[in-house]
């Protein structure tokens, strides 16, 4: 029987998830009896891996914000990832690979809030969504997935999975005056070991990051999840993902806005 909306199966999928991230091991899918078939059903088993790892939720990820991100996944649109506090760094810090199965690196715009936003009937607007934002921060994440092959298992399996949320990197808030700049045309670079292997815009997730933000904040609010103030929202990557190996140091240059940085080890 798969689960239902309210249904504690929930509980066994995460259990499931978690002891395999736990364990930097891999799974083909959730077994079919406690396998997610719907976004709502993903949410709730995201929620249950949360609240089994002990940790804080410092933000949320947006996976899946470019056409070409999603083919290669095999959905239709993006989903939202909680960041645990634990598995979350400042710029300049040395990340683990042990175990990492993408090996990427990916370069995104984050939000800070600076007021909660709760669930609500009605969607945010772009202009309440930014008026809730305290400071903009350059970042680095770095996915990865407990199913051996991420591309097949579908939407609700993904979303369970934490939308592949693994590592992330914070950089400071920037000084400039982002509201001014049209973060769309905004140009981002990614370097590893000082090579450039990445450029790009904010055009690439949803069009402008303020875009994908909005979406995440809805997307938040349809789940009955509440945002709180000094989460994060990091928005999708800039750039194509670029490939990481241990020993690699990896610099995202977001020009006036600032630049993060990270070591990767074994």
């Amino acid at each position: 029987m798969h689960i239902n909306a309210n249904d504690t199966q929930m509980t066994p999928a995460a259990q499931l998830l978690w002891s395999t991230w736990q364990g930097n091991g891999r799974i083909e899918q959730l077994p079919v009896t406690i396998r997610p078939t719907t976004r709502a059903q993903g949410y709730q088993v995201q929620a249950e891996v949360a609240r089994l790892s002990g940790q804080a939720v410092m933000g949320w990820k947006i996976a899946a914000t470019s056409a070409a991100g999603q083919k290669h996944i095999g959905v239709d649109g993006p989903q939202a990832g909680r960041m645990l506090a634990e598995r979350s760094f400042d710029s300049g810090a040395v990340v683990p690979l042990t175990g990492n199965g993408m090996l990427v690196a990916e370069a995104e715009f984050a939000f800070k809030l600076g007021r909660d936003l709760v669930p609500r009937a009605c969607a945010y607007t772009q202009q309440e969504v930014l008026a809730a934002v305290a400071s903009l921060h350059p970042s680095i994440e770095i996915p990865d997935s407990r199913y051996r092959d991420y591309a097949v298992v579908g939407e609700a399996q993904l979303i369970a999975d934490n939308a592949c949320a693994c590592y992330y990197v914070l950089g400071p808030a920037t000084n400039f005056d982002w509201r001014s700049l049209d973060l769309s045309a905004h140009a981002v670079c990614a370097y590893v070991n000082g090579e450039i292997r990445g450029q790009g815009t904010g055009a690439a997730v949803l069009g402008d990051p303020r875009i994908a933000l909005t979406w995440m904040v809805n997307e938040i609010s349809r789940i009955g999840e509440t945002l709180h103030a000094g989460q994060v929202v990091t928005t999708g990557t800039c750039v194509v993902p670029v490939p990481i190996q241990p020993g690699d140091q990896v610099v995202v240059d977001f020009g006036v806005l600032g630049i993060t940085s990270a070591r990767f080890i074994a």
